[in-house]
């Protein structure tokens, strides 16, 4: 009788299985975070350390260096409209950029939640006229808004910030206020309220953990939408003013020189697009981390998460 062979001993799989994840690991929103977070890493180090690498005084002029081009006469990036160092205007204007970014994000981040919070828990008559209010703000684009806003402050740092609070308020608002209204259904809201636990407890300890996520992932590309508003605002003479450096100012600066010496306006504008790519880019990658139900095939997950913080406000 012929003998019949022993089946093969089962081999592991799982070496193969984690080195065909490892593909798949540096793809996608990894590698989206990735880059913006070194882009934004790069940005805070030079803000910290620009006193210390910034090749010349950033308020320093010299008339008879007006518009050089790059790479010419110790001026790595060139010369602007009255003979300053744009590199070393650059590096200490990251500072302000870094600044009008963020912190108009967490103030509106911190009234906009709260209030949100409060209509869509409360609800009634304070839901009505918060959303109202809202509605009525969402009426005037952004950058109009904050436009008669700083007209009406005053130019200056301060009045800037404020108006980009006032225009980005709305938005924290609407977002708390529509999931707010989602998980007071829940069980766990409403076991809480049976056992007798107060209102604020239940808002704060057991409803507002759960906002956390969509909070941070919206407020990643908000900050992203506000360096391209704060240097519109500069450009606009409602920021910083002169000899501040100031990116958006620097913008301005050099439409006298667009003929002759292109590069004035053309790296400080680009600085702002890879700053606001920095944070859009980190965004889209911390949103695909905490809802991988989001995930879409690459090309278009990145695309659209680009456009996304322009195109909101003219879509409501």
């Amino acid at each position: 009788m012929k003998a019949t062979a022993a089946p093969a001993p089962a081999t592991t799989r799982a070496p193969a299985t984690r080195r065909a994840r490892l593909p798949r690991a540096l793809t996608g929103s990894h590698v989206t975070a990735l880059i913006g977070g070194a882009i934004l890493a790069v940005t805070v180090l030079v803000a910290i350390l620009a006193p210390w690498i910034a090749p010349h005084d950033p308020l320093g002029t010299n008339p008879s260096s007006v518009g050089l081009g790059p790479f010419s006469g110790g001026h790595l990036l060139g010369t602007d409209e009255v003979g300053r160092d744009i590199l070393s205007r650059l590096m200490h204007g990251t500072r302000l950029a870094l600044l009008v970014a963020v912190l108009p994000t967490l103030l509106a981040l911190a009234i906009g939640g709260c209030l949100g919070l409060l209509s869509g828990y409360v609800g009634g008559w304070l839901d009505s006229f918060l959303m109202r209010v809202f509605d009525v703000m969402f009426s005037f684009p952004g950058i109009l808004l904050a436009l008669g806003i700083g007209v009406a402050l005053g130019p200056g740092v301060t009045s800037m910030v404020i108006a980009m609070v006032v225009v980005t308020v709305p938005e924290f608002g609407r977002i708390v206020r529509g999931n707010v209204v989602s998980l007071r259904q829940e069980q766990y809201v409403e076991a809480a309220g049976a056992l007798g636990y107060s209102h604020l407890r239940i808002a704060f300890r057991h409803i507002a953990p759960n906002l956390l996520g969509g909070l941070v992932v919206f407020a990643t590309l908000q900050t992203g939408r506000n360096v391209i508003l704060g240097s519109s605002l500069a450009f606009l003479g409602l920021g910083a003013q002169p000899p501040t450096p100031d990116w958006g100012q620097m913008l301005s600066g050099g439409r006298a020189l667009l003929v002759t010496a292109p590069h004035v306006a053309t790296i400080p504008g680009l600085a702002i697009v890879v700053l606001a790519v920095g944070f859009n880019l980190l965004g889209d990658g911390v949103r695909d981390r905490l809802d991988p139900r989001s995930r879409r095939s690459g090309k278009t997950r990145g695309a659209r998460a680009l456009l996304t913080p322009w195109t909101r406000r003219s879509r409501t």
